[in-house]
């Protein structure tokens, strides 16, 4: 008997248990379907290179560009693409982070190559010989492992403040060459192999704060790779026109380099 009186209280504590299931259940979807989407950073987030930019002026904010594209596969709650050619960490933390707050579900960056002057480095390696590039990409070297962590930190921990919630993935840069390829004029192999070396300086780099900061790092050297300038198959311009989309990738590049690294991690 005292068996049969128990039974109603099981079945009721597991209905009640089943409910708190269903109703966490709910406020996930809730949470999830209220989230939405902020893409910041500079021009390989911008898509600087992938053409058709519309109205976003020097910003370059490209339709093929990797935050457009996943914005319409899958359709956030809000979707808010700050991203602009050009940009710094002081760029990003002074006019990119408006958008965020506590609703933020996602946001997606890229970040460092212009504090670094990597467009400027590439110029000195293009124009100026094997010897002023190596002694350049040394320089950026310097400033990659001295200077830029402590900027990384004050974007990444703005981030955080501004939106506790949202899972927050740095994208990282390709490397830009592919070695003892099909290149027979332009920069000499030492000279591409130094880029590239410091390209992987500053992904490291940029992995090792995000890491820091709990945030997920998508590295892009994997996606890109096979894809690379003097490659059969480049997703990156050389030098080219416009000349700012050069060492930019192509609708291809952001379509196929960076849009699986964002959906492997949001």
């Amino acid at each position: 008997m005292k068996l049969h009186r128990r039974i109603p209280a099981v079945i009721a504590t597991a209905l009640f248990l089943g409910a708190s299931v269903l109703t966490g259940t709910a406020s996930a979807a809730t949470t999830e379907a209220a989230s939405g989407y902020v893409a910041l950073g500079d021009s390989y987030s911008s898509g600087v290179g992938a053409g058709d930019y519309g109205d976003s002026g020097d910003c370059k904010r490209s339709a093929n560009a990797y935050p457009e594209l996943w914005n319409k596969a899958n359709s956030p709650a809000s979707f808010d693409f700050t991203a602009c050619s050009g940009a710094t960490t002081e760029n990003v933390l002074s006019s990119q982070m408006g958008p965020l707050n506590d609703s933020t579900g996602l946001v997606s960056i890229s970040i460092g190559g212009n504090d670094a002057g990597f467009a400027d480095a590439m110029t000195t390696c293009v124009t100026q010989g094997e010897g002023a590039c190596l002694e350049r990409m040394e320089e950026a070297k310097g400033y990659l492992t001295g200077t830029l962590p402590g900027k990384l930190d004050g974007v990444y921990s703005a981030i955080k403040d501004k939106a506790p919630n949202a899972q927050v993935v740095v994208l990282g840069y390709p490397r830009f060459y592919e070695l003892d390829g099909g290149c027979t004029v332009g920069l000499s192999e030492k000279s591409r192999a130094a880029i590239n070396a410091t390209a992987d300086v500053l992904s490291d780099v940029t992995s090792e704060r995000a890491g820091a900061h709990g945030f997920d790092y998508g590295d892009t050297r994997s996606t890109f790779s096979g894809h690379e300038i003097c490659s059969s198959d480049e997703w990156l311009h050389s030098v080219t026109f416009p000349i700012g989309d050069s060492y930019h990738p192509t609708a291809a590049g952001q379509s196929g380099g960076y849009l699986p690294v964002l959906e492997s991690h949001a």
